[in-house]
This record gives C-alpha cells, structure tokens and sequence, in this order.
C-alpha cells in the first residue's frame, strides 16, 4: 500500500523546495525547561542517551504530547536527548525505523502492519490513540447519517491507503462500493465538499473538520456550525481501525537490553507528554505553535483537543493495546478491500506485531510517581475556531 501524507491541510500546502527543506528539519533537545540537544549530565550523572523519533507528518498538534514530554523535560529526566524528526510527502515512517535512521517512528496501525508483511522489523510498542478520527462528513441537507446512507452519492476519499474504513463501513452497510456509491479521489482538503461536487468528504476530526468550520458559509455569512453538517463516524460504524502509535526496531527489543531499557524510559517520558497535554491543552498547542507548526492558534488549540478525545480515557492506561481494538484493525486489514480488489494485509500478523511489556513498565513508572495514566475523569474543553484557524 502506497504510503502518502496522512494529515492533509490546505494551510499547509508547500512548494518542492521548502517541501524539501522542512523534510529535512529536526526539532531536538533545547527546551524551555533548559534542556539541551548536546548530551550532558542527566539526573544519574551519566550522559544523555541520544534518541531520534520520526514523525509521520510537520509540526503540528497532533504529535502534541511529544513536542510537551521535549519542552517540559521530561525525555531529559529519563536521560534521554530526543530528536524529534519531522516528516513530510515521502517519508514513511515505518521505513525510516525499519532502516535504521531513527529508533522509534509514530505511524498509523494498518499502514505498519502493511509494511511489516513486507518484511520491516518493527513493533508497537505504545498504542497512543485509542479511537480512529476518520469521518465522512456531508451538509445537513444531504441527510447522510450512517453508511447505509451513501447509496447513490458521490463520496471522497484520499486514497493511499486511507480509504479501506470506509470501504469497510459501506460493505457491512449491504452496499457495493463498485456500484451503489460514486467514489471520487477527492483532494487533500475540503473543497470538493465545500463546492458541492462530493457529497460526503473524507476528513479527520482534529484537521480537515475543523477546516470545515473555520470556513465562511455563503449561506449565512458566518462560519460553518457542526449543525451545518452530518458526520459518519466509523467508531460508531464498527469499522474503525487504530491510527497513531509509536513503533520500535522488532529484533533490538528482542537482543538489546540498552534498547529494551530505552525504550522503556522513551515511553515513559513520551506518556508523560501526553498526560500533560490531557491536563493543559492551552499550553501544549502554544508550545506546538512554537514549535513552528504552520498552522493556526486557534487550529491547533481544536486539534490538541480533539486528539485528547481519541486517546482519554484510557482504561487500560495511556499505551496500551487493546485486544478488541487491535483485533478490528487486523479483521478490517485483512478483509476490506478497495476498488482495486487489494487488502491493506493477506495474512494475521504475528505475534511480533505489537509489545505490552515496555508500555507498562512505564506506566508502572509513572503510577509510583502518583500521575494518572487513566484519565477516567477526563473532560474535553471548548474551542472556539476562528476563520482560517488564525
């Protein structure tokens, strides 16, 4: 399966060369806690371990709780010095890990699992967000409210591998996604359903929905209201299939105890991230926004938010994979298939495919310094977007 950028925004369009350019860019240890990319003494005494982690997109609020865990010091306190790598349009994360030029990459279950029947030795070992954000969005007026609801319209999809929940949802619906629905491969954005000619939109909850609302509506003169619009949710459609998770090298989790010991303080730190982006989502979209995302305040203060709801609360604990979960995922990857008549993966994957073990020596971790892992009591804020997520 074709790898392709998984967090496509409009504002975020770029040319070749400073495409090229901000592939290239790292943000690394400096921190506003004092932290430093040039290792020295950590809390132990020793040097810091150097550490990359490969993103699967630019800066944005998406990868909050990691630019947090740098910013706060917290990978520092493990002895880590992290570099936090940025992606961009041919970067596949997975790769990148599986290569060797990074030691932990952040990449959606499915397109891992894809890579990893081809033969990359890697593991998820943090299963971050617990939820899918993927969504078929429509006008009101199109009274499009479940899969079954998609015969006879012409729906988006990005393609590249994003496409196989919806298929999914529309073939448990009864329907034939060859012939009951018009399928379009709609742009990376919003406009096809914003001009009419898609009547339902592939979007994410934390990006291209908010782009949605952070738009005029002719009709009004104001911007677009969730009211405005029906949203199919593939959570709630049965089809979802796990997305941002933090993978590591499969064969030095098996014979490197240094790595198996980094690993364990990398999650810790990373987890912690997330915690405090739970806890302060004002603050850890402004250190994002600092951090020199291109996108707006407001944008990122939505999609911190929103990717809070797909990780809290966390009953097992932040990082753990569920069975059930993981179990969907695979039955989706193995049996959906698109026009093409391809499935994401033609085998189960091993049991090499994801790893507990590290993911709850942190929480152990955290739990003996009294920091909540659950988030039982959590509660997502208000955002207010402005035009153009400004």
């Amino acid at each position: 399966m074709k790898e392709e950028k998984l967090k496509h925004s409009k504002r975020i369009t770029l040319g070749a060369a400073a495409i090229a350019a901000s592939a290239a860019l790292v943000l690394s240890g400096c921190s506003s806690s004092g932290s430093s990319s040039t290792p020295d003494a950590s809390s132990s005494g020793g040097a810091l371990t150097p550490v990359k982690l490969q993103l699967q997109w630019f800066t944005q609020a998406q990868f909050s709780g990691y630019y947090a865990a740098l910013d706060q010091g917290y990978f520092k306190d493990e002895g880590l010095d992290v570099t936090i790598v940025e992606g961009g349009t041919d970067i596949v994360p997975q790769t990148q890990l599986a290569d060797g030029a990074v030691d932990y990459a952040v990449a959606w279950v499915p397109k891992a699992l894809a890579s990893r029947e081809q033969g990359a030795g890697i593991t998820d070992v943090a299963q971050v967000f617990q939820k899918s954000g993927t969504l078929q969005v429509s006008m009101a007026d199109k009274n499009i409210k479940t899969a079954a609801d998609l015969k006879g319209k012409v729906v988006g999809n990005w393609g590249y591998g994003n496409e196989f929940e919806m298929f999914a949802g529309i073939t448990k619906a009864g329907l034939d996604p060859a012939t009951d629905v018009q399928l379009v491969q709609q742009n990376f954005d919003e406009s096809g359903l914003l001009d009419g000619s898609i009547d339902a939109a592939q979007a994410e909850t934390y990006n291209e929905y908010a782009q949605i609302l952070e738009t005029v509506n002719p009709a009004t003169g104001k911007l677009y209201q969730p009211s405005d619009l029906n949203v199919i949710d593939w959570n709630t459609e049965g089809t979802a299939m796990l997305q941002d998770a933090i993978w590591a090298n499969t064969d030095k989790l098996k014979n490197d105890p240094a790595y198996q010991d980094t690993t364990v303080k990398f999650l810790t730190a990373a987890l912690k991230g997330w915690i405090y982006a739970r806890d302060n989502p004002d603050k850890a979209s402004a250190i994002v926004v600092a951090a020199g995302s291109q996108l707006g305040a407001s944008h990122q203060l939505w999609m911190t938010n929103e990717i809070n709801k797909l990780i809290w609360p966390s009953p097992d604990g932040i990082g753990v994979v569920n069975a059930d979960s993981w179990a969907q995922t695979v039955d989706v990857a193995m049996n959906a298939k698109n026009l093409e008549g391809s499935t994401v993966i033609t085998k189960e994957p091993d049991a090499d495919a994801y790893d507990n073990t590290y993911v709850n020596k942190a929480l152990d971790a955290l739990k003996s310094e009294g920091v909540d892992v659950t988030g039982s009591s959590y509660q997502p804020i208000t955002v207010t977007l402005t035009e153009g997520g400004k």
